[in-house]
Parts: structure tokens; sequence; C-alpha cells
């Protein structure tokens, strides 16, 4: 009996923090192959700290060991520019589990930022990630951008110039994204073919468009909802599209503030939206073509609560602005749904004092040009909707600092 405890109780202590290391790196000569290496070497538990300066980088970084936090001194104090990145990859891709990602800058990656895949139960906080040049086809897609995971936390991150979407989330559950900037961008937040999503109290603006909730086919994983979209400030999203052709996001429109797009399961409230021309609020069902037998491309169980906004589309990015400008009085209603739905599902539900408008298209895949608009008549909200399982997972924020 003594001795099984004995052995008990060294198994516990050698899988304890006691043994962590902490890693400290300089700038300088050399940083490159100084910071892989120590990526490649830390173990589980072990801290890699950053310190002071600017890294001058010119490959991509990865790391792919559990339980690893690599740390700056701060968004602005610990640098990692990759102005001269020989490659077109990540600037860091992150493959394992329980990764804590703090208070470091990453600047200019020739792909994306930071992308982390497979990464459950990542957190990053404090990390910015931006292109200096500013708006620019040619800047990576994404600056944060978890892929295919469970348990995400993202707070207080700043993200600026992706040509893409400054912080994305896709084919990933339990997700938070708070406390945040995105600016400059082509999309600020997107949440892609996700589920049980919380975004709150981020500052999104001067970007294309500001927040999308999307559901795209022919993924890995389809049918995203369950997203909570409330106390943001969404404003002055009037940058022109800078995607390059082809993407999904070079059709959102200048001036978009919140859109949704095929999901089901959403609902957004208490957000500010000012200035955002074509539509604070966007409600659509896919609009291409599509192959995948198991995708909806209509959106679902979409409720608009009560938000603040201007007076709506002042300017909005549409063939027949002006006569729609006229009919509606000079702005358009600041909710906008095409009007498309599934007949199985409920659509819509919007706030008795949202005003909105229907492009009433006829048929998913119609152009504007085919448009019969008028006034919105959709269901009042009902109850409030439970949102219990949605967001990172509690453990999460015992990591945060």
């Amino acid at each position: 009996m003594i001795r099984t405890l004995m052995v008990a109780t060294a198994l516990a202590t050698l899988a304890s923090p006691a043994f962590a290391e902490t890693i400290t790196v300089a700038p300088g000569d050399g940083a490159q192959e100084r910071l892989q290496e120590a990526l490649i070497l830390a173990e589980p538990g072990d801290e890699i700290v950053l310190e002071a300066g600017r890294f001058a980088l010119t490959d991509g970084l990865s790391l792919d060991v559990d339980g690893v936090t690599l740390r700056g001194a701060g968004m602005h104090a610990s640098v990692l520019d990759f102005s001269s990145q020989q490659g077109s990859g990540e600037g860091l891709l992150v493959t394992s589990d329980m990764v804590t990602l703090r208070d470091f800058g990453m600047e200019n990656p020739k792909g994306d930022g930071i992308k982390s895949k497979g990464a459950d139960n990542i957190v990053y906080q404090g990390v910015r990630v931006t292109w200096t040049n500013g708006p620019d086809s040619t800047n990576g897609a994404y600056g944060i951008y978890p892929v295919e995971s469970t348990g995400i936390l993202i707070d207080g991150a700043e993200v600026s110039g992706a040509s893409d979407a400054g912080i994305y989330v896709g084919q990933s559950s339990k997700i938070t994204v708070r406390n945040s900037i995105a600016s400059y961008n082509v999309a600020g937040i997107e949440i892609e073919n996700s589920r049980k999503a919380i975004v709150e109290r981020n500052y999104v603006t001067g970007n294309t468009g500001g927040i999308l909730v999307f559901d795209l086919p022919g993924l890995p994983v389809k049918n995203g909802g369950e997203v909570l979209v409330r106390n943001n400030l969404v404003a002055n999203n009037t940058t022109p599209n800078f995607a390059p052709e082809g993407n999904i996001v070079a059709s959102v429109r200048r001036g978009t503030g919140i859109m949704v797009m095929a999901n089901e399961v959403v609902w957004i409230g208490q957000n500010m939206l000012y200035d955002n021309p074509t539509a604070p609020i966007m409600v659509i069902a896919y609009p291409l073509s599509f192959d995948d037998a198991e995708y909806n491309p209509y959106p679902r169980e979409i409720t608009i609560d009560y938000n603040q906004t201007d007076e709506g589309g002042t300017d909005p990015q549409f063939e027949g602005a002006e006569q729609l400008l006229a009919a509606f009085g000079g702005a358009l209603p600041p909710v906008m749904w095409d009007g498309l739905e599934d007949s199985e599902w409920a659509t819509l539900m919007v706030h008795p004092d949202m005003a909105g408008w229907s492009v009433n298209l006829p048929e998913q895949g119609a152009g504007i040009e085919s448009a019969n608009p008028g006034p919105l008549d959709v269901a009042v909200i009902g109850q409030p909707i439970s949102i219990e399982g949605w967001g990172a997972p509690e453990e999460l924020e015992a990591r945060l600092k």
C-alpha cells in the first residue's frame, strides 16, 4: 500500500507544473532559429517568453506540443516581424491542444497570421496581427485563424489589414470572441460553419463588412448555427472590398454591418451599429449555385432583438440604389432580408422597434435585378433562447492573465 502511494505521488509530481520550464528568447541575430528551436523542444507545461523587441523572421513558425504558453511583453512590445518572410505560409501554425498565445504582435506575414488547426482548448489573449501597408489584396487572408477545433477563446486581440477576415473561426465549436478590435479588413470578424459561438464586446470598424456569420457548402463541417452576437460596436465599415477575386467575401458589399448567411439559430441584440451604409443588419440565403446535397442555403430561426442603429442604408451598394432610396424616403431601414426561406422553418423574427425591408427575391440564386422590394413582414421575437453550453469552456478563463 505504501509503495503504491509513493508511486502515485511520484507520478503526480512529475505531471505537475513544478517541472515546467520558462524558456526566454531574445530578439537579434539568429532569432528565427532560436525561437523555432524553443517551439520544437518545449515540453507540455513550458512557457516560451519573448523578450521585448522586434524579431526579424524569414520563415513561418510552428508549434505542435500540447500545453505550451507563448507569451511576450505586450502586443506592441514583442513583435514578430515577417516583412522578410521567404515563404507564403502562416506566420505561426499551431496544431496542438491546450496552447495559450498571449501578449505579442505579428506584422506582415506573407500568408495568414496565426493559424491553429485541430487545436482544441486554445486561448488567444492580447495578440495583435497587422499588415502595415493597410488594406491590400496582396495581404494574407486571415489574421487570427482557428479552424477545426473545440474550445476557442479570443480575448483582447487586435487585427487589421486581412484580405479576407481579421478574426476568422471556421468549422469549430464552443467559441468566444470578445473585447477585440477588428479594423480595415475585408471582414472584421467571421464565424463560419461553426456552432455554439458568442461574439461580444468587440469594436469592429473600418472594414468592408463588420461581423459575418456564414454557412458555406462543400466543407467537411456543415450546418453552422447557435451563434450569439451581442454588445458589439459595429461602426464605419465603409472600406471598399479588397478581397482577391473569387473569394466568397469578395461579394460582401461595402457598408455591411452584421451579415447572417444560411445559418440557423442566430441571435443578434444590444449591438450599436452606425455608418454601415449598405445595411446595418443583413439576413440572406447563400446566393450561388452548389452541389452539396447536405447543405441548406437558407437562414433559419434568426432573431434580431433590439439594436441601436442610425437611419440605416444611406448609400447601399446595390443596382437600383437610387430608386430604392427614393422608395424608402432616403434611407433603407436597418434590417434587410432577401426574402428567401426554407418553408419548413421559421426564418426571421425581429424586435418590433427594429424597422426593416425585404428584397423579396423570387428564388435562391436570383440577383438583385429580380427584386420586388417592400416592407418587412415577419414575426415578432418571442422568448429568449437558451445559450447554455455556448461559448468557450469555462476552464479556459483560468488561463487568462
